[in-house]
This record gives C-alpha cells, sequence and structure tokens, in this order.
C-alpha cells in the first residue's frame, strides 16, 4: 500500500471500538499507510456497556461482565495494560424461581444440561416423571437433522419438558432475552448438537467434556471476569489508546454508495466522506436503510430484537434478608412474576457494593413480555419491588434506584440465522467489495464474541486493501 487507504468504522459498540483498536494495531506493527476514521452517533462511545458511580458503588446499567474462557476479552484487557483489574465473581449457589419457592441450581449443571446424577436426582424442583424423563437421555440415540432446530426443540427431544422449562429455558433466556422455542440451536449454542453427536447422551457427553477440579482445598474461582472499576474503564481504555485513530461523535451514516474505486458515506450532518473500506458495527435493523433498501438486507428487516430492562437498587444492608445464601437467581416460565432474574450484585461481586450497603439488580421483559419496560420508572420499580418481597425480605424503599431500558436491544437468532448472515456477506463481497459487517446481531452477542467480529473485521480489511 503505497497510497494512504482510508478505512470508516461505523458504531462506537465494543465491535467498533475493537476493530478500531486492533486495525491501529496492525497500521503499527505492519507499516501500514491507513487513515482510521470512528463514526458514533450517539454521545458516548462503548454502545450498551455504561458504568454508574455513585456514593461508592459500582453499577452497570448493560451487561456486567464476560466469560473468562473466551480469551479475547482478558486477552484486550492486559493488551491495554488491565490485567491487575480484572476479577473474578464470587462463587455461590444460584436458584430458580419455580412454583414460589427458590429451588437451588443442581451442582455440576451446565447452561442447564445436568452432568452429575446425584445433585439432579436430589433436586426438589423437579417431579419423579421430569427425572425419568431426563433420564431417557442415556439410552436415546443422537439424531442427525438437517439443517436448523430450535434450541427448545432439541433440548425438548434429549431431556423433556419439565427440565426445559425449570432450568433450561430460564438461564438461556436470561442470556438472549428470546423464546427459546424460536431461537436457533446453530446460532446459539452448535456445541450442544456436536456433543450429541459424538457422544449419543447429552448429559454424559457435557461431563466428558466439562473440567472437573479435583483441587478439593481450593478456593473455586468463578468463571466470569468484569474490571474492579466497572466495565466502562475497558471502553474508556480503548479511547485513551486510539490515538492514530479519529473518532467522531454524535454522527450517523444515512447511507453507503459505490463509487468506482470507493464508497460514498453520506452522514446526518449534509457532510460527505469517502472510504476505500467500511466496517459495520451497527444493529441490524440500522443496516438495510444504509444501503438504499437493498434487497440483499430484506432479512436484518424481518429478524427480530427484544426489549428488556433492568432495575438496579441500593439499600442498607439491615433492610434485606434472604432465607437463601447465593448470588441470585432466574424465573421459570412457568412463575407468576414480571421479574426475569434478579442478581444479589454485592454477593456476586463485592467490589460493586460499599460496606453495609446491598445492592441487587433485577431484570424485565423478553420476547412476548415486553410491554413492561415502556413503563413509566416508578411503575417498574414498584412491580419489582413487589415481586422481590415474595421471595426475599426487603423492608422501605431503597435508597436510589436506576431503571435502563434497552429498546431492540438483544437480537435474536432466529432458525436459520447462521445461514442467512453467510448469505448477505457473501451478497456485499460482490456488491459491496471491502465493505464488512460485524457486531453483535450478527455472530455471538456476549462481549468476547463482539471483540472476535472485530478481530476478523480488520484481517479482512487489511487482506482486502491489500489486493487493491
Amino acid at each position: 500500500m503505497t497510497l494512504s487507504k482510508k478505512i470508516v468504522i461505523i458504531g462506537g459498540g465494543l465491535t467498533g471500538l475493537a476493530a478500531a483498536y486492533y486495525l491501529q494495531k496492525e497500521k503499527a506493527e505492519q507499516n501500514l499507510s491507513l487513515d482510521i476514521t470512528l463514526l458514533e452517533a450517539g454521545p458516548k462511545l462503548g454502545g450498551k456497556i455504561q458504568t454508574v458511580y455513585r456514593d461508592g458503588f459500582i453499577i452497570e446499567r448493560g451487561p456486567d461482565s464476560f466469560l473468562e474462557r473466551k480469551a479475547s476479552a482478558p486477552n484486550l484487557a492486559k493488551e491495554l495494560g488491565l490485567g491487575s483489574e480484572l476479577v473474578n465473581n464470587a462463587t455461590g449457589r444460584s436458584f430458580v424461581l419455580v412454583k414460589g419457592g427458590l429451588h437451588p441450581i443442581p451442582e455440576g449443571a451446565v447452561m442447564g444440561i445436568p452432568t452429575k446424577v446425584k445433585p439432579f436426582v436430589a433436586n426438589s424442583m423437579f417431579s419423579l416423571t421430569g427425572k425419568a424423563r431426563a433420564a431417557a437421555d442415556f439410552v436415546m440415540p443422537a439424531k442427525k437433522v438437517a439443517g436448523d432446530q430450535s434450541l427448545g426443540h432439541f433440548f425438548r427431544r434429549r431431556l423433556g419438558n419439565e427440565v426445559v422449562e425449570n432450568l433450561i429455558e430460564p438461564l438461556l433466556s436470561g442470556i438472549y432475552a428470546g423464546d427459546i422455542d424460536q431461537l436457533s440451536l446453530m446460532s446459539t449454542f452448535p456445541q450442544f448438537y456436536e456433543v450429541e453427536q459424538k457422544h449419543g447422551s447429552l448429559i454424559l457427553g457435557m461431563k466428558k467434556s466439562t473440567p472437573s477440579s479435583n483441587q478439593k482445598h481450593s478456593v473455586k474461582k468463578g468463571i466470569f471476569q468484569t474490571f474492579k472499576s466497572g466495565l466502562q474503564t475497558l471502553v474508556k481504555t480503548m479511547e485513551e489508546h486510539l490515538t492514530d485513530t479519529e473518532i467522531r461523535k454524535g454522527i450517523r451514516v444515512v447511507s453507503i454508495q459505490k463509487e468506482e474505486h470507493a464508497y460514498s458515506l453520506q452522514l446526518n450532518n449534509g457532510e460527505s466522506i469517502a472510504a476505500d473500506s467500511v466496517i459495520v458495527t451497527s444493529p441490524h435493523l440500522s443496516v438495510p436503510a444504509m444501503f438504499g433498501e437493498d434487497p440483499a438486507f430484506d432479512y436484518l428487516k424481518s429478524m427480530k430484537a427484544t426489549s428488556v430492562a433492568t432495575v438496579a437498587m441500593a439499600f442498607p444492608k439491615e433492610a434485606v434478608s434472604m432465607d437463601k445464601e447465593g448470588t441470585g437467581f432466574v424465573v421459570s416460565r412457568n412463575s407468576d412474576y414480571t421479574i426475569t432474574a434478579c442478581t444479589w450484585t454485592d454477593k456476586k461481586w463485592p467490589h460493586t457494593a460499599p460496606e453495609g450497603k446491598v445492592l441487587l439488580r433485577a431484570y424485565v421483559g423478553k420476547a412476548g413480555e415486553e410491554a413492561i419496560v415502556d413503563q413509566p420508572d416508578d411503575v417498574i420499580v414498584k412491580a419489582v419491588l413487589e415481586d422481590l418481597q415474595r421471595i426475599i425480605h426487603i423492608e422501605g424503599e431503597p435508597d436510589f434506584y436506576y431503571v435502563s431500558r434497552w429498546k431492540q436491544a438483544m437480537p435474536q437468532y432466529g432458525l436459520g440465522h447462521k445461514e442467512r448472515i453467510t448469505e448477505i456477506k457473501e451478497a456485499m463481497t460482490q456488491q459491496y467489495p471491502g465493505v464488512f459487517l460485524a457486531g453483535s446481531s450478527y455472530e455471538g452477542i456476549g462481549l468476547p464474541d463482539c471483540i472476535d467480529q472485530g478481530i476478523a473485521a480488520v484481517k479482512q480489511t487489511v487482506f482486502f486493501l491489500s489486493k487493491k
């Protein structure tokens, strides 16, 4: 590359930030002649990552952590000099709210799939019939399925309705805020299908593929990580490192028009900028309009997204008492509650609350149950408190609370999602060479997934420009 190539990254969420960071890194390491611009429609970077600091509390309004085993997130943190800031969650019992009571998630369960027989058999949330039906997994042969299938269909076939509705569904809905009977197995958890094909029994297969600890006296470490000073630390530090990237906030891309050897981006302020390559990390619902409603992007217009809200509430320690010791619970779909889950945040993440205080974080809204998200703050808080007071003992009102609404923020990976995204990307290669799609709407919603997609887009961009 002898002439400077202009690259525009659309979207300043974690995917866009990762793309900018690793593109800038490639530029420096390979001595590339690149001009990098990051455009963000909102007033600040980070997307759903938002941390509030108040009276010694550290409160996450969006995601609160990431899986440590997905290496891209901790690796990025260490590259940024934040390794000493990483902290794992405290381990403790998690529960499912079923039939008005909190039942512990069986020891050894992986995403709701039991891998230890004794704790599962002893668990009171399942009937004898439900336990017997789940045991059929040991003898049921693997079933080859051409194409995709729903998470719900797959798990019901292997383990039966009761285990799915009381354990697997509330856990998976907590991740995707979706209907597992509509969510794609191959786009969310393809590893479960692979385990079935390899081992026949899902239970035995997960047992064999899940590492076990023989260190009886060691302190068990949580599988999630965050930063001592909140996830916004990552966003702030990444922005500080983007010294060779032009960052423009409050700028929205109206359209992307292909020209003879480049692209012209029309902005909402009337400006037009040229680009040799473009990385689009915007949510799927906003993408088709950028390409003039090109039919190649029709799937993105029909792809659903769920609205959710979180309610963080601070209390004096003496105002809250619990019969169960743990870090939180999820709610069975058969339970008559507005909330879908609650984290006892000061238990799971002790650094988030000052001494003598309690921090609770409840979740509302999922596919088919989104109306609550549009209610006023006081209505949502009242509904959440009424639900919580049926489960734990709360006296009085919270010292303060934060209601965070995320409208159409949880992309739903429906049946055939993986194939449709592949088709879109193949069409873009032909019609819009040098334009790449990445982000939580496409190939994974977790923070490490977003980082991985940003890295992949950088590799595609550099390769494309090297051939130009």
